[in-house]
């Protein structure tokens, strides 16, 4: 038996129980005890699995992590539990009703599908990762409908189904995989699995995706939740514009359309710094935001916006910046000082200098609090000093 159907069995769920909020100073101990009255091999991996239960919080939620079952990597690359809800109901809202998950991982995608009522046959290649996707299936009371299916994704017949959606890894032995091709399957696999779809498809992407690499006739959705960037997203199909980008916000959601307009120009520090969302960044639709509050770059290769006027944007955190010099350490330390800053947030873009290493020179002392900006105006590393606009 696996780790997974030792885990499934009623010794190997009550033990999950027990363990479950082991802190890990003291999980030596607790597996002592343990193994006097259950197998070594049980214990090691209730405890294992524990540990990554209490890792997979912060993407799924206590409720549905405590239940679940995890691999390591699926842990780690599997979708936000919001992003993967926020899809499944773009997809729902397009009519789908049946999707080809492929590259399904330990079920997080289809979970989402699910819970917006779309019928799901889960593919894998990987037969503990289909155990897995099937044990979460069943543990979340959704085994009615997610199918899934060990095989090679590349000879999975999809005709069946409304929509395809495709997660390929970008994970390999040396780590993260920069080069679409390079996924596996390769991205252009991937784009004309989408193609063949009946009805809509998307491709999870990474958010460092190259423009260039996106096809013509595809959307590109760059998606962030609680300001971290998580993934792209490219749609094809019902309800996909060819060629348009977007901006999407989790919590909301909220999103921000491009419009074509060009690169805002570079101008003299305002009263205020708008800080974009990384999503929008990533989008290249800084400009937009430049739009919406009146303003232009502090520097023309930087993605920092500044105006004179506070002109609220769901798509940037506004700044009043009150004070502007070179970068010098010793008169940030000073003004610091003199300001009793003890709370400083450092900030940076173009700037070489590591924010934990600057806050280790400054020791920051006092009850006040700060936010820094390492970034460069006009060409110039500079130093702006500010805190959040009210």
């Amino acid at each position: 038996m696996n780790d997974l159907d030792f885990l499934r069995t009623p010794e190997g769920r009550a033990l999950l129980d027990e363990v479950r909020d082991t802190d890990p100073a003291q999980e030596l101990a607790v597996a002592t005890r343990l193994r006097r009255k259950h197998p070594a091999p049980l214990v090691s991996a209730a405890l294992g699995q524990a540990r990554l239960r209490q890792r997979a919080v912060a993407k799924f939620g206590a409720a549905d992590a405590g239940r679940m079952f995890f691999t390591p990597n699926g842990v780690e690359q599997s979708t936000r539990a919001s992003v993967a809800a926020y899809r499944a109901e773009r997809l729902h809202g397009l009519g789908v009703r049946s999707v080809a998950d492929l590259c399904c991982g330990i079920g997080g995608d289809a979970i989402a599908l699910a819970r917006a009522g779309i019928r799901v046959l889960a593919v894998d290649r990987s037969p503990l990762t289909c155990e897995a996707a099937r044990a979460n299936a069943d543990a979340l009371g959704l085994a009615d409908l997610i199918e899934v299916r060990e095989a090679d994704v590349t000879e999975v017949d999809t005709a069946p189904y409304d929509a395809v959606f495709v997660d390929p890894a970008r994970r390999g032995g040396r780590g993260r995989i920069f080069d679409p091709e390079a996924y596996s399957p390769p991205l252009s696999w991937a784009v004309a699995a989408a193609r063949t779809a009946s009805r809509a498809a998307a491709l999870k992407v990474a958010p460092g995706i190259p423009h260039e690499a996106v096809p013509p006739d595809a959307e590109a959705e760059w998606i962030s939740d609680g300001g971290d960037v998580k993934e792209a997203v490219l749609w094809f199909g019902a309800g996909a514009a060819p060629g348009a980008v977007r901006a999407t916000l989790l919590p909301g959601p909220r999103t921000l359309p491009g419009t074509g307009l060009p690169d805002p120009e570079a101008r003299t520090p305002g009263r205020y710094l708008y800080e974009p969302d990384g999503a929008v960044v990533r989008a290249h639709l800084v400009a937009e935001v430049a739009a919406q509050v009146g303003g232009g770059l502090l520097d023309a290769t930087i993605a920092y916006v500044t105006a004179d006027e506070l002109l609220p944007t769901p798509y940037a955190s506004a700044y009043e910046i009150t004070d502007r010099m070179p970068f010098n350490v010793k008169k940030l330390k000073a003004l610091l000082r003199e300001r009793g800053v003890g709370t400083l947030t450092v900030k940076k873009r173009g700037s070489a200098v590591e924010p934990e290493e600057l806050r280790k020179k400054v020791r920051p002392q006092g009850p006040n609090a700060a936010t820094v900006f390492l970034t460069r105006v006009a060409g110039a590393p500079t130093m702006l000093i500010g805190h959040p606009a009210r």
